[in-house]
């Protein structure tokens, strides 16, 4: 199974491929999608949907792991991430991606008590959750 993980950011989109079966688990590949804060923030989507649609065709994930909605005192921020969030799911229904949303207090607890590394976790919690087929 290969799950790619994403945290959603409008400026810095951090996102890791994992393949998995079981408890063993090898990391293939990882990054970020950059976008330039001066830009309109719809070029800044474009620039992200672009860069996750070239993963996707590069690694083809078995499932997209990606943080469930979450609460901010900035509605502005928010809002922002939650789009970036929802063109991530699009993303993955376009290819027939199966979703694995997972909690943000679910995510950061497994972190820091077993890898340490954000992105990890996700992709952790990803190939537990779907490796039963």
């Amino acid at each position: 199974m290969r799950v790619l993980g994403i945290d959603p950011g409008s400026e810095t989109l951090g996102w890791g491929v994992v393949d998995g079966s079981g408890t063993r688990y090898a990391l293939v590949a990882f990054g970020t999608v950059k976008s330039n804060p001066r830009q309109q923030f719809s070029k800044r989507l474009l620039n992200i949907y672009d860069a996750v649609a070239d993963i996707i065709v590069e690694h083809s994930p078995d499932v997209l792991s990606v943080e469930d909605t979450f609460y901010a005192v900035n509605v502005g921020v928010a809002l922002k991430l939650g789009q970036v969030r929802g063109m991530m799911l699009l993303l993955a229904e376009q290819r027939g991606i199966e979703i694995a949303e997972y909690a943000p207090r679910l995510v950061k607890q497994t972190v820091v008590a077993e890898v340490g590394l954000y992105i990890h976790s996700l992709f952790r919690i990803g190939v537990q959750n779907f490796g039963h087929r």
